[in-house]
């Protein structure tokens, strides 16, 4: 009897097909052995159909989301996201598109060109907090130095800084700091420069937050109203029941399903990607480690230093204290002589 996604993918093998072909091949198997169980588990989960593939994550996003074979998913993704019609031009590298290597817990990034010469930064965060809207900023900045950069080099002395194009700067998170929960019933929110008295300049940098936690609380109690949600959904979600509920729906999504457990049937592809991206996952929990030691550090550094100003303030006072007692002996002294003189 076929269970959780088998019954809509019939290609996907069984837990003990899955490991007696992983146990046949010494090289597959030394691998498999060297994770730990739970991670053992949860590609078993994956691959079996037991729950879905993290599409969000790098390897397999890259794999269904290629805008070189297949752009036409990235740019209706795109286009819902910034409401308008997106198509992409070529997809460009991201080694040099940051200011320093700071993954935050980073699960995917791509980085694009459009026909009109506007650049997206799609990423996909794993912890919010880690990515507060000053690291936005600057890798927003740091995008638009790069197009600055190459449109003049191209244009030389023809350049104009109207030739600048927008840069989109696009994160998913999944799981959003705090500041998302004030709005708990948001999960799409678009950033730009702003004037408070109506002037209107065109501004090239725009920004498109997206907590996939919240957007999940809010498909548990509402479903899939529209095609933006029908997309995240399959980013985000790996329950079967929500998968069977989302390609009934909208059945563009099966042929990426069918052709992600095709990928899960040829073991030594999808043991290397998911072997990516525990490595991955492991780099990126030591920087985890690092930036929240450095809080820790820092909370300390400030609680010593409260503790410092209220030691010299307590010292001023024991010196206005020390100055009062003074005079008053003075005073007492004073009087004394004043009553040996009668």
């Amino acid at each position: 009897m076929n269970t959780g996604l088998q019954k809509y993918f019939p290609m996907i093998r069984t837990r003990a097909e899955v490991l007696a072909e992983i146990q046949s091949q010494p090289k597959l198997s030394g691998i498999f052995q060297n994770w730990k169980k739970e991670q053992q588990e949860e590609f078993l989960d994956c691959v079996t159909g037991a729950k879905g593939v993290k599409v969000l994550y790098d390897a397999f996003f890259k794999e269904i989301m290629n805008p070189e074979t297949a752009p036409e998913r990235l740019e209706q993704f795109l286009s819902l996201i910034l409401g308008e019609q997106v198509k992409i031009k070529c997809v460009l590298p991201t080694d040099n598109s940051r200011i320093a290597d700071e993954s935050s817990l980073l699960i995917m990034d791509i980085l694009i060109e459009l026909e009109d010469g506007s650049l997206a930064n799609l990423e996909a965060q794993k912890v919010g907090y880690l990515f507060p809207g000053q690291r936005v900023a600057c890798y927003s900045a740091d995008l638009l130095l790069r197009q600055y950069k190459r449109v003049r080099g191209e244009k030389g002395k023809a350049f104009s800084y109207r030739d600048i194009k927008r840069v989109y700067t696009l994160i998913l998170y999944e799981k959003s700091s705090g500041e998302f929960h004030k709005f708990p019933n948001e999960y799409l929110h678009r950033i730009r420069p702003e004037s408070d008295t109506g002037l209107e300049l065109e501004w090239p940098q725009e920004h498109v937050l997206i907590p996939l936690d919240i957007f999940r609380a809010k498909l548990q109690n509402k479903g899939i109203d529209n095609e933006l949600d029908a997309w995240l959904t399959f980013l985000s979600v790996d329950e079967p029941e929500m998968v069977g509920q989302l390609i009934k729906e909208y059945p563009q999504f099966k042929p990426m399903y069918q052709q992600i457990y095709d990928i899960c049937r040829n073991m030594e592809r999808v043991i290397e990607l998911y072997s990516e991206e525990l490595r991955i996952l492991d780099r990126n929990t030591v920087q985890l480690m690092i930036d929240e030691m450095q809080d820790e550090i820092d909370e300390m550094h400030d609680e010593i230093d409260g503790q410092k100003k209220i030691l010299i303030q307590k010292d001023e006072q024991l010196s206005q204290k020390d100055q009062q007692i003074e005079q008053q002996l003075q005073e007492i002294e004073r009087l004394k002589k004043q009553l040996s003189g009668k």
